[in-house]
């Protein structure tokens, strides 16, 4: 019985860095098995844009592409580069499904290297760019959940997605009230922000994904791959009170229809 029920879960891995994996082919034959039906591969710099798309002509049909530069990358980057690869993402933008991976991270890790002003005015930039060519924005906004989604919605931006939310519920309901999607990871199955965020969104709002390769788990760890989305699943299934079926066609529903992936 439960092999049937897990033969009826068809998912979608709303956010994977699969430019990062060892294996990738194995990855997305095991992703397929368990249910998978198809994965949006974000970039995080130039390269790994690069990759994604290099990935997403082989796997075309099941992996979708998302361009973006990650906060994280600012540090290491001179103005010139940063203007190199906003054109790229502009000059292709027609190809991919979302702007993304993009954001602000507060982590003062980060900004010791990528001062907020810095990340605030790439971001911008990045939004514009989701504005000008209608594209959903795929957000990361660690320690910095006010600012990200304030400047989303000045920049007028109709399609977002706040990936692995552990925000204050003050600002998730400003998000949610602003018509913009959370995404829910592997960490649902411990991590006790990211279950609050998730038991205060309700289920039309809410996306899976792996953020693979992190590294998940408290007591013991493992390094996710787009498999592991059915962990993303069958723990927000649990935290809703939901059939995990019937989570996985919510969830997929909303994908499909936030990226536009009319084929899936």
């Amino acid at each position: 019985m439960r092999v049937e029920k897990e033969k009826l879960l068809k998912v979608i891995d709303t956010h994977a860095h699969l430019d990062e994996l060892e294996d990738l082919e194995s990855a997305l034959n095991k992703a397929k098995e368990a249910g998978v039906v198809a994965v949006v591969a974000v970039g995080s710099n130039h390269q790994s844009n690069q990759k994604v798309m290099e990935i997403c002509l082989k796997y075309s049909a099941f992996v979708y592409p998302a361009f973006g530069l990650h906060p994280w990358e600012l540090g290491n980057l001179e103005s010139n580069q940063i203007d190199t690869i906003l054109r790229f993402v502009e000059e292709r933008a027609a190809e991919i499904v979302a702007i993304g991976e993009i954001g602000l991270d507060y982590d003062k890790r980060v900004v010791k290297v990528a001062p907020k002003e810095l990340q605030q005015e790439v971001f911008k930039r990045l939004l514009a760019l989701a504005k000008a060519y209608e594209k959903p924005a795929i957000i990361h906004s660690r320690y910095a959940w006010k600012d990200s989604f304030e400047l989303v919605k000045e920049a007028g931006i109709e399609k977002a997605v706040f990936h692995w939310f552990t925000g204050f519920s003050s600002v998730l309901k400003d998000i949610l009230d602003a018509g913009y999607l959370i995404s829910a990871t592997p960490a649902a199955e411990y991590h006790e922000e990211h279950i609050r965020a998730i038991k205060e969104t309700p289920p039309e709002k809410l996306l899976l994904e792996t953020d693979c390769p992190v590294a998940y788990g408290r007591e013991t760890k493992y390094r996710s791959e787009p498999a592991d989305i059915l962990r993303s699943l069958k723990a927000v299934a649990a935290l809703k009170g939901m059939d995990e079926v019937a989570m996985a066609k919510q969830t997929t529903c909303n994908a499909a229809n936030f990226f536009g992936l009319a084929s899936v």
